[in-house]
């Protein structure tokens, strides 16, 4: 078989060898070539790309060690713990009933299993939700890829597939457990069956069933799909066939299982669907956590995500043929919906991000010259970023949690410890990387839901004053935590606390190399000491 960097591969063919294909050089994306010899088949791809596939995203979610955003674990693994092991902490939207107990019970029959298998060890219960996601990615990224290969040829498929693997913000994503990934998954797989032009896998009822559960698991999920369902319904001959027989079935089953599932769990028939939009669409007071420009998303947002895809991105644009337009008008009207939002995040445009690899795809196809250093710069430049905020950027604290886990279960006298994280809230995971019920407790910032001016949650009130807060709330030494757990920054405002009530600084985690606000480079662990003088190290 002759091959070169161009074509990947060039006639028909033998397997391919794991060790061949681990042997090639990372940034030529040869590693990729003879994917298609006659053989087996799984997910309707040949068996070799799938397990290349599956492997490459299990690497993806050992590989990320960091955290990204409280949703992480807070919307879904806490909850899930809780559901299950009958201690934990439900955060305000919870008791408010803003989110749905779908998402999360997905982890909970994953930890009951777990639990009946008395496997329940903690390590397992965090890295077993992650693995199960990185499978759906990896399921996503095959079905980019059948996609791809149905609308165009293989060759096509395979460079919107590479442009799919190597984005750094596919793979700090993608094996977390965010609503916003489940969304993203969905989202690709739901596109695979949706009636684009030369596709051979339309099916309605398939696509529109998993728009459906994409909405349940995160209501602005249907975001990207309004332009996507109304180009469906203008081209669609038979319409009324096609709400009556399909959209609305589907979606009354889908609500219906939504309403019995957390009618089980919040003991009252509730809409969280509904809650949840009138609270961050409706009400917009999603700002508590912050707000930013109405252009946040076209000049910091959208860059960021893509990276160094975006020269690829704006010149595939312009190279596309015109059935992928629709593809284009998705990824403008989602980031036009989300700028008149006032709180924005990278995450929320996750789910429209393997569109632009359409595109940066067709841009990598049509390169000639410069095809071998633009593949190189692209890799490169992908990987570094991926590597860097996937093991090293805020990665302190998940780290300082392992230290709480070895805590519980390698002291004698674990029943009497107990822990403050007196840190920005939900800086770290909770009873989900614990599995021990330690009496814990952090700063709480639930938003104003009464319409109080100048109201202040408990971590705003704390950071205005840290030592006076510290004397009203411990006035007794009796309730004095053992263990104190606080970013570097604010060490030093608090150190005559640390040293009257002799707390001796025990750990020191990294957490970033861009502290910002209440965020410090470093987090201190540090334990009252009842006997002794206090030494700082």
């Amino acid at each position: 078989m002759e091959e070169d960097c161009d074509g990947w591969g060039r006639g028909g063919g033998g397997r391919v060898s794991w060790a061949r294909v681990l042997s090639l050089c990372p940034p030529n994306p040869s590693f990729v070539r003879s994917w298609i010899p006659e053989g087996q088949d799984l997910l309707g791809e040949n068996i070799y790309l799938v397990l290349f596939t599956i492997a490459l995203r299990i690497c993806n979610c050992f590989l990320v060690q960091t955290s990204f955003v409280p949703d992480e674990y807070w919307q879904s693994l806490e909850v899930a713990h809780r559901m299950v092991f009958n201690y934990g902490y439900l955060t305000w939207e919870w008791t408010e009933r803003l989110r749905g107990y779908t998402y999360p019970l997905i982890f909970a029959s994953i930890y009951k299993v777990l639990h009946l298998l008395r496997k329940d060890n903690v390590q397992l219960l965090i890295w077993i939700p992650r693995l199960a996601q990185a499978l759906l990615s990896a399921i996503a990224d095959i079905r980019l890829y059948s996609l791809m290969k149905q609308l165009e040829n293989q060759q096509m498929a395979k460079w919107v597939f590479f442009c799919q693997l190597c984005s750094w913000f596919t793979w700090y994503c993608c094996t977390r457990t965010l609503t916003n990934t489940m969304e993203t998954v969905l989202t690709i797989i739901a596109l695979f069956y949706y009636p684009l032009e030369g596709s051979k896998s339309m099916n309605s009822v398939k696509y529109s069933s998993l728009v459906a559960l994409a909405f349940v698991i995160r209501p602005t999920a249907i975001i990207p799909w309004i332009p996507l369902v109304f180009r469906h319904f203008w081209q669609e001959q038979k319409k009324l066939d096609l709400i009556l027989h399909q959209f609305l079935p589907i979606g009354f089953v889908t609500l219906s299982l939504s309403l019995i599932v957390d009618r089980i769990f919040f003991g009252q028939w509730t809409l969280v669907q509904y809650n949840f939009l009138k609270f961050n669409v409706l009400q917009n007071l999603g700002t508590f956590y912050g707000s930013h420009p109405w252009h946040w998303y076209f000049s910091q947002g959208f860059p960021a995500v893509l990276g160094t895809h975006l020269p690829f991105f704006i010149h595939g644009c312009f190279l596309a043929p015109k059935r992928y337009r629709i593809l284009l008008v998705t990824v403008l009207w989602t980031l036009l919906v989300y700028s008149m939002l006032s709180h924005k995040e990278f995450r929320f445009i996750y789910p429209v991000l393997p569109f632009c690899m359409v595109f940066c795809g067709y841009s990598l196809n049509h390169l000639k010259t410069w095809k071998k250093p633009a593949l190189s710069f692209l890799f490169l430049s992908n990987m570094l970023l991926a590597l860097y905020t996937g093991l090293v950027h805020q990665r302190g604290t998940l780290d300082v949690m392992t230290h709480v886990q070895e805590l519980c279960y390698n002291k004698p006298n674990k029943s009497s410890a107990s822990v403050f994280i007196m840190m920005p809230c939900h800086s770290t995971p909770y009873y989900s990387h614990v599995h021990y019920p330690l009496p814990m407790r952090f700063l709480q910032c639930p938003p104003d839901l009464t319409g109080k001016s100048q109201y202040l949650d408990e971590a705003d009130i704390f950071y205005l004053n840290p030592l006076n807060w510290l004397d009203k709330e411990f006035h007794n030494d009796s309730t004095l935590p053992t263990h104190l757990i606080i970013f570097s920054i604010l060490e030093e405002e608090i150190s005559t606390f640390l040293i009257s009530s002799n707390y001796e600084r025990t750990a020191v985690f990294f957490h970033t190399h861009l502290p910002e606000g209440r965020t410090g480079s470093h987090i201190y662990v540090y334990e009252r000491k009842l006997k002794g003088t206090f030494n700082k190290r």
